[in-house]
This record gives C-alpha cells, sequence and structure tokens, in this order.
C-alpha cells in the first residue's frame, strides 16, 4: 500500500505540492493526470523518495522511501518519462538489473522481444545511445521482469511508435493483477482499459479522485 498524508513539496517560495492525501492498495489502477506545473512528477518524485516532503509524509508498506529506501522501493517497477544518460552498455544495465533487483537476465530479453526489440544484437551499444524508442522498450522490461507489487509509469509510452504502444499495454495484461498500477498520463484513452480510477491535480492540489 502507498499512504500520501497531507503532503507538501515547497521550492523556495514555490508549492509544488499543496497538502496532498492518497491512498493505493492492491488492484488501484490510476491514472493520474493534469496540466505542466500540476505536481504530478513531485508526487512520483515524493513517493520514490527522491524529494524530502516540505510538510506531510509518504509510506510504502509502513516504510518511508527517504528514509528506508530499500525496504520501501524493492518492490516497485518505476519507468520515466525520459529515460536517463546512463553511461553503461546495454549488457552492463542488464547486469546491474539482474544483481540489484533479482531479474532474470533471459526474462528481461524475452520481454523485449515481445516489444520487437532486438536487445542482443545491441548488448555492446552504450545505453544512451540507443534511440528513444530502443531505451524506453528495455526500461519497461527492465520494470516487468522485476515482477513487483507496486508499477509507477510516468508517460511511459512518449517515445513509443503506436505498435509499441500496442506491445506495451498487451503485456501489462499479463501485470495487471494484484498489484498497483499508477500511470501519470494525458492519454487516458490508451489506459481506460486498464484503470479502475481517475485522479486530477492543478496546482499542487488533487481536484477530483473517481473510480472510473
Amino acid at each position: 500500500m502507498i499512504e500520501v498524508k497531507e503532503l507538501t513539496k515547497k521550492f523556495g517560495d514555490q508549492i509544488s505540492l499543496d497538502s496532498v492525501s492518497l491512498k493505493f492498495e492492491e488492484n488501484d489502477s490510476a491514472i493520474v493526470m493534469g496540466q505542466n506545473g500540476a505536481g504530478k512528477t513531485t508526487l512520483v518524485r515524493s513517493i520514490l523518495g527522491e524529494y524530502i516532503p516540505s510538510s506531510g509524509s509518504v509510506s510504502i508498506d509502513g516504510y518511508n522511501p527517504f528514509k528506508n529506501r530499500e525496504e520501501a522501493l524493492k518492490n516497485i517497477g518505476f519507468v520515466p518519462q525520459l529515460p536517463p544518460p546512463i553511461k553503461l552498455s546495454v549488457r552492463e544495465l542488464i547486469h546491474y538489473a539482474v544483481v540489484s533487483s533479482g531479474s532474470n537476465k533471459d526474462t528481461i530479453v524475452n520481454l523485449c522481444e515481445k516489444m520487437d526489440l532486438d536487445i542482443k544484437s545491441n548488448f555492446n551499444k552504450l545505453f544512451f545511445k540507443l534511440s528513444g524508442g530502443m531505451k524506453q522498450k528495455l526500461l519497461i522490461s527492465i520494470a516487468l521482469s522485476r515482477n513487483p507489487k507496486i508499477f509507477i509509469f510516468d508517460e511511459p509510452t512518449a517515445n513509443l511508435d503506436p505498435k509499441g504502444r500496442e506491445s506495451f499495454y498487451s503485456l501489462l495484461d499479463d501485470f495487471k493483477h494484484d498489484r498497483i498500477m499508477i500511470f501519470i498520463s494525458h492519454r487516458i484513452e490508451e489506459v481506460n482499459h486498464i484503470v479502475n480510477r481517475r485522479i486530477e491535480m492543478d496546482l499542487g492540489k488533487v481536484i477530483l479522485d473517481e473510480k472510473i
């Protein structure tokens, strides 16, 4: 379970999150929507323990994601909107994922193939030199391979073509039960067959939270 209580995050005089309270439980599949600057990314980074709250709290299965990162994040699979500039080869990145999270190399390769990414022929390439779509497919495959209880996807299909998007959502059909899924997305039409909850944010506040 993820519990966000009265969470406020300020950057100087700017309030990015304004007393946000949300709870995500097993089988919640939520889309979080809002204009740029609404606070969506700050919410995600706070859940992942990258930001210290100005006030309020975040807990994941009872753990503070900033103070107890390993325990809080061990069951989370995260796919960012913009792939980070990782200066590892594809082979090294996959090895790191296997060692750090217990993922299986063959599972990662198999998931890549299901997304029409021939990752084996790219093992020796540097990750940051791959195309945007290839990076995203690999990061999605690594996240799915962990088979976590919680998925957080921040605009996961932003760099994917229509076929890649179709492959991604087809894969999710195998992972959508008995877990939490959070989508940060502007494309509700893409996920309306998956999500059962819609959350809208504006100016750092939750202005809508409804079952759909």
